[in-house]
């Protein structure tokens, strides 16, 4: 009999490319792993791994394991979060990635309303860019993905893999009160091609935003400091050294000196929704959060 728990970690080594990294994810030790791939290339009677510099890789018929091993196991997972399960009563652990501004926005209140309901669920919160969330949720590595894209920039979705929109989230131009454009009903890109801005680092999917709203002109932006945080950006154009886009939802109340102006031609705003394993659309956990999710949506980003 093949153990489940050897084919799993099969299935995370090729997924990770490494013993090392399967154990953290799987949150064992490297040589925790390493027994179980020798008790199933005992139980199958061949090898699955072999030695590579100083990795490893699959064999082919390792390969050939893994990809039999995750159809089983997301039957294994369809069969627990459906017949198993029953859906007057979610409970068990969920783990859920979500961005920053979205654990603010939506997460959080998610979490207040989980804890006065008295429901059986145990969630944890990782804050991740929403491509390293769709990687996590798609490996297994995490049950729930809060996400977004920009509507010039998609996110990628695996087809095993279900994106359910939850709303729209636009973003405004942010600039100190003495700032020319301070005063205007809303601005247009060209407006802005000679400010100094504040950007989420490069390759973030906020900061390619930002890039694309130029795109048509000819022109980058002159992003002069790279943040992660909004929070900071806000701090910094109430300094009077940059502008920012910065979204509405989960954002904090703006101090006196900063004002937001809508942007428009194009209105830079994006999509915010949930991912989540098609083999766990029946969960009553997830289908719990989901609904939680989708009662705060609604006004979130207004």
């Amino acid at each position: 009999m093949i153990d489940i728990g050897a084919l799993r970690a099969l299935a995370a080594i090729e997924h990770h490319g490494s013993v090392i990294a399967a154990s953290e994810v799987m949150g064992f030790s490297p040589s925790a792993v390493s027994q179980q791939i020798k008790k199933l290339e005992k139980q199958t009677g061949f090898s699955v791994l072999e030695r590579h510099g100083r990795g490893v890789l699959l064999t082919e018929r390792g390969l050939a394991l893994a990809a039999y091993g995750r159809r089983i196991l997301a039957e294994l997972e369809e069969l627990q979060s459906t017949l198993l399960a029953d859906p007057a009563k979610p409970y068990g652990r969920l783990k859920v990635v979500s961005f920053s501004t979205a654990c603010r926005g939506l997460v959080g209140p998610m979490l207040g309303m989980l804890a006065s309901s008295g429901t059986d669920l145990d969630v944890t919160v990782l804050a991740e860019d929403p491509r390293q969330a769709v990687a996590r949720v798609a490996g297994g590595e995490a049950d729930v993905g809060i996400v977004h894209d920009w509507n010039s920039v998609p996110l990628v979705i695996p087809e095993h893999v279900m994106l359910e929109w939850l709303c729209d989230d636009i973003a405004d131009l942010l600039v100190h009160r003495n700032h020319p454009l301070a005063g205007k009903e809303e601005v247009e890109a060209a407006d802005l091609v000679d400010e100094r801005w504040i950007s989420t680092p490069h390759g973030a999917i906020c900061n390619e935003a930002l890039l694309r709203i130029f795109a048509d002109l000819g022109r980058v932006p002159d992003i002069q400091v790279y943040d992660p945080d909004f929070a900071t950006h806000i701090a910094l154009v109430e300094q009077e050294v940059v502008v920012a886009l910065v979204p509405r939802l989960g954002r904090p109340a703006l101090p006196a000196d900063v004002i937001a102006v809508p942007v428009v031609h194009p209105v830079p705003a994006r999509h915010v929704g949930m991912v989540h394993r098609r083999t766990m659309t029946e969960s009553p956990g997830i289908q719990h959060l989901a609904g939680l999710l989708r009662k705060i949506a609604g006004p979130a980003a207004s």
